[in-house]
């Protein structure tokens, strides 16, 4: 959570370090966690993410090699060389994948035909549900912006770190992390419409009534591209064939109860989780922190018992959370591992973490890793 100049200076000083010359520009993108609306972002629906303090910075030079060089201040060893030529393929696995991806998808609109030099660093904990992905992907993007003075819409960049995603992670991922990473404000949540990509800034009024967001990192692995999510996403389509919608979201709860499994199921969290989003915004305009946490335990329920993609450990941390004191907890992000968000006044934010780690250790889990968080504002330029 450094501040902006401290992730300049470092970003630029690293740069310097592994490539010999300054960079001509320097992008940060952050992290985010998703207040509600879990598995609906491409299902057409609603969703309510914030951005995080936590991020990824990218930093990018030119080259005359015609290849291009990516190296991360947290992976030792030289960095990964790809020919441009070879870009178009998207055939990488790891990490490097979801930078090789932002740069082939930004190529048209920018002038490194020579070649260039990337260097990532970040904060977001890796395989925790916080998007870390979208986040790195971001950075890359918003850095090759700067450094060629281009200014684009945050939704074009957005789009094409989704697109990335799909092509070169292969996660068919929605729109979601991506817009949450570029269009974060700080204080706010953002409502997005995935369907039309319809947005607005909902005013949380957290600081004002002295609750802070808790998330805790249950570090049981997160991870996107072992089928499971995809899975969920085909049933979800098959769902809408089925009812002759276009997007889940649109089903009515009668017709949804007479598909088959396991679609009937994931149809009615998609459905449920829609109604959710909407109360929720309504609950936080009016600092109605109660019917928050009955609308966030009601969310996690279905996540767990109908889209199957909780686990014992986000399990144990929402239970544990309510059980000390917490206003509202529920898993977020896709799933399968990852991480909870809670909301917890601040005169309570130790008891809570202690009562979560107490329940972690009973259970025989590893220490999970809680941060205190507040809305952070999206992806900008840092040089």
């Amino acid at each position: 959570m450094s501040t902006g100049s401290a992730l300049r200076d470092d970003a630029v000083a690293g740069h310097v370090a592994a490539y010999g010359v300054e960079p001509a520009g320097v992008g940060f993108a952050p992290g985010r966690v998703n207040l509600i609306g879990e598995h609906i972002d491409y299902n057409g629906g609603l969703v309510l993410p914030v951005a995080l303090p936590l991020g990824t910075t990218c930093s990018v030079s030119p080259r005359d090699d015609g290849a291009l060089h990516v190296s991360s201040a947290s992976v030792d060893g030289p960095p990964v060389v790809v020919p441009l030529d070879d870009l178009e393929s998207g055939a990488r696995q790891g990490w490097s994948s979801y930078v090789l991806g932002a740069f082939a998808h930004s190529r048209s609109r920018h002038s490194f035909e020579g070649g260039a030099s990337l260097r990532v660093d970040g904060d977001v904990p890796l395989g925790a549900g916080l998007s870390s992905s979208a986040s790195l992907e971001c950075a890359v993007l918003v850095a090759l912006d700067a450094a060629t003075g281009l200014v684009h819409d945050p939704l074009t960049l957005a789009l094409s770190a989704q697109a990335a995603e799909h092509e070169y992670a292969g996660v068919p991922c929605g729109i979601m992390d991506q817009a949450a990473s570029m269009l974060g404000r700080a204080d706010h949540a953002l409502l997005l419409d995935s369907a039309t990509l319809h947005h607005e800034h909902v005013p949380l009024h957290l600081q004002e009534q002295e609750v802070v967001l808790l998330v805790v990192n249950t570090r049981a692995h997160h991870e996107l591209t072992d089928g499971g999510y995809a899975e969920r996403r085909a049933a979800c389509e098959r769902a809408a064939a089925v009812l002759g919608v276009e997007y889940l979201v649109d089903a009515e709860p009668a017709a949804v109860e007479a598909l088959p499994e396991p679609e009937r199921r994931r149809a009615r969290h998609v459905v449920s989780e829609q109604t959710r989003v909407r109360a929720a915004v309504r609950a936080f305009g009016l600092g109605d922190l109660a019917s928050v946490g009955e609308l966030f335990a009601a969310s996690h329920a279905s996540l767990r018992d109908d889209f199957e993609v909780s686990c014992p450990e986000l399990d144990v941390a929402v239970a544990a959370a309510y059980d000390a004191g917490a206003l509202a907890s529920r898993m977020t992000g896709g799933g399968f591992g990852g991480s909870t968000v809670a909301l917890v006044r601040v005169d309570d934010v130790v008891v809570v973490t202690a009562g979560v780690e107490a329940a972690f250790r009973s259970a025989g889990f590893r220490s999970p890793e809680v941060l205190v968080v507040a809305p952070a504002d999206g992806a900008r330029t840092l040089y």
